[in-house]
């Protein structure tokens, strides 16, 4: 692929899902990624990512998912799978420790916190696409959770907008490894503009903070 321009005033990093029950010990869904995690460096990978972004003066949005609340999906046609699945698990329940950030990726000052998706874009039924062009973000970086679903999905619709969009292939992870290999080998190249390591990723951010970012 091409060799990125990451301008501080351009780019936004999207920080998808954080949450303790797919990040910490304890957590609902980190035993089914933990094998993956740990190869991958996940924690690590995301803790310098994000470290290296707010060094960049780079805007940091937050995609959550929706936390569970009673009554979710009861009464709904289709759900789909996935949030059968949060029916029955009660994955982030809102209020409880699963649903809080993990304690490393807490939103500071200046970060947005975009509304909580329902299903796996973070673009449908939020104000995600409306708060990246109020900030005049052309460059979206996506990591966090999960490769195949919410990274996907939310990184398609960058693309289907118009948004210049990179995968980051070690700051994410899935239940499998033939869900990674999708994601970033047979999937990812057809809608994303950049498929990175984070090693490579930091290298092409900017190197400090220029404090010209509104």
């Amino acid at each position: 692929m091409t060799n990125p321009v990451y301008r501080a005033e351009r780019t936004g990093l999207l920080l998808v899902d954080p949450y303790n029950d797919f990040l910490s010990n304890g957590g609902k869904v980190f035993p089914m990624i933990k094998a993956i995690a740990d190869d991958v460096r996940l924690l690590d990978n995301l803790r310098a990512t994000v470290a290296t972004v707010r060094e960049a003066d780079i805007q940091v949005f937050y995609v959550p998912h929706r936390r569970w609340q009673p009554g979710d999906y009861d009464n709904w046609d289709h759900p789909n799978p996935t949030q059968r699945l949060i029916q029955q698990r009660h994955t982030f329940a809102n209020g409880t420790w699963g649903g809080e950030w993990h304690p490393d990726f807490v939103p500071q000052e200046g970060d947005i916190v975009i509304q909580e998706h329902w299903g796996q874009s973070g673009f449908a039924n939020t104000n995600l696409d409306f708060q990246l062009k109020q900030q005049g973000i052309t460059h979206v970086i996506v990591v966090g959770l999960l490769a195949n679903t919410c990274i996907e999905s939310t990184s398609r619709f960058a693309m289907e907008l118009g948004y210049h969009v990179t995968l980051v292939r070690d700051a994410t992870a899935a239940f499998t490894r033939e869900m990674m290999h999708a994601a970033h080998e047979l999937n990812g190249p057809t809608f994303a503009h950049e498929i990175l390591t984070t090693v490579e990723l930091i290298a092409a951010l900017p190197p400090e903070s220029h404090g010209d970012h509104a």
